[in-house]
């Protein structure tokens, strides 16, 4: 049996070998010799959501109080006396209705007009960009969360450290620092290896690792095999969500829930990655109905789900919504939006600057716009990113984290409580 170091993600479950487990896997729980005194219940956590298609962030977080919003999108905007009013200019598409109790409770805040400095169209392009987190560089091998991973090694200590769920690890985790992909937990946690096997696979992680010269420790490999025996006590087959969440039966919802039964589960997530696809809105997106808000009302009973399962457990957590640009101002003669500059973004969870729609906010008015038809982009996708590092997951050094750039305190947004 050949065990490599590289990723090798399939999809079903972390599965390898029919054990249920990658060894790269094992690789993790030997990471690093430092050992935090912090408890794994007790380290922050970030969820990061990915919206691909370019969401657009006008019907998400609407500026009714802006008349220009109106006159642009005769037909799909949202008219106003459906609009969940936030703060009498902003407020939230009515299919985010399940988000509103999370702002009065000040754990949620929107920041607009939010985006990219690079000006590309392209999905493919300004998705790279926000996972690499170097616009405008389409060099860079590794993306920003792994890197933060690779140069902050305070808590490198657990195989579930850094997890995306999906079928294979994206854009944004792809690097040096090891990481997971988990498509299925259910089957992760269904599959039980034999002891035999799982003698043969240790005498191969240790043959792997003995006298290497990475850093990696070459004596805790049963330390892998004690974070299967956590997952397994938490039984995925069995979860119920807690104080009565109910989450969505789609992928998205399906996702929260396993995010949400991993970091209770206590194997020291710090990082949890998910996709959500279909935010290209070319054609009939729609209005206060329709294709756009299908998917919004997903997204919000979504969060809303995995904030009530977690309860007292948010108090360490941030979510974050990042899509890779927004839509136009005007609607197309297709009663949609075409690919945009600046969006909207959420963050939630008790570290949050709550109750605020944050940011610089450009306005409507076409003097303002980029390139005439735009919203633009007054905060730097980099400078709320690296305050969500700095202020809530510590991060002491993000010019390691976003090469070429300096994040400045002065232009954080404001995002994460002092």
């Amino acid at each position: 049996m050949t065990i490599t170091r590289r990723v090798f993600v399939k999809s079903g479950g972390l599965a390898l070998f029919s054990l249920g487990f990658d060894p790269l896997f094992l690789g993790r729980a030997a990471y690093s010799a430092i050992r935090p005194t912090v408890r794994p219940s007790d380290r922050p956590t970030l969820v990061c959501l990915f919206q691909r298609g370019a969401v657009d962030g006008l019907n998400m977080i609407v500026p009714h109080g802006e008349e220009l919003y109106y006159r642009e999108r005769p037909r799909i905007a949202v008219p106003r006396g459906q609009v969940v009013d936030l703060d009498g200019h902003f407020g939230l598409h009515p299919a985010l209705a399940a988000l509103k109790p999370l702002w009065d409770n000040k754990s949620l805040a929107a920041v607009h007009a939010v985006g990219s400095p690079d000006s590309t169209r392209s999905h493919f392009d300004a998705q790279d960009y926000m996972e690499s987190g170097t616009p405008g560089l389409k060099a860079t091998p590794d993306g920003w969360l792994n890197r933060y991973c690779r140069h902050d090694q305070e808590h490198a200590d657990t195989p579930f450290r850094a997890v995306a769920f999906g079928p294979q690890l994206p854009r944004i985790l792809a690097g040096s620092a090891p990481t997971l992909a988990i498509d299925d937990l259910q089957a992760f946690g269904l599959r039980v290896p034999q002891e035999a096997a799982r003698d043969r696979l240790t005498r191969a992680f240790e043959a792997l690792y003995q006298g290497a010269t990475t850093g990696l420790l070459a004596s805790s490999s049963q330390e892998g095999f004690d974070a299967v025996q956590q997952l397994k006590q938490a039984n995925p087959t069995q979860y119920q969500p807690a104080n009565g969440a109910d989450y969505p039966r789609g992928r998205l919802g399906r996702g929260f829930l396993q995010i949400a039964q991993l970091i209770k589960a206590d194997v020291g997530v710090q990082i949890a990655f998910l996709d959500g696809t279909g935010w290209d809105t070319h054609v009939n997106q729609g209005s206060s109905e329709g294709q756009l808000a299908a998917r919004l009302k997903d997204l919000g009973d979504s969060l809303a789900a995995f904030a009530t399962d977690l309860g007292e457990k948010m108090r360490d957590v941030v979510v974050l919504t990042m899509s890779e640009f927004g839509r136009t101002i005007h609607e197309n003669g297709n009663i949609g939006t075409d690919h945009g500059h600046a969006t909207a973004m959420f963050a939630l969870g008790g570290p949050v600057n709550g109750g605020k729609v944050l940011g610089r906010w450009p306005g409507l008015d076409p003097a303002n716009r980029f390139e005439g038809r735009d919203l633009a982009v007054t905060t730097d996708f980099r400078d709320l990113f690296g305050e969500i590092l700095a202020r809530h997951l510590g991060t002491r050094d993000l010019a390691a984290v976003f090469p070429g750039f300096a994040p400045d305190p002065a232009r954080f947004p404001g995002a994460i409580k002092a």
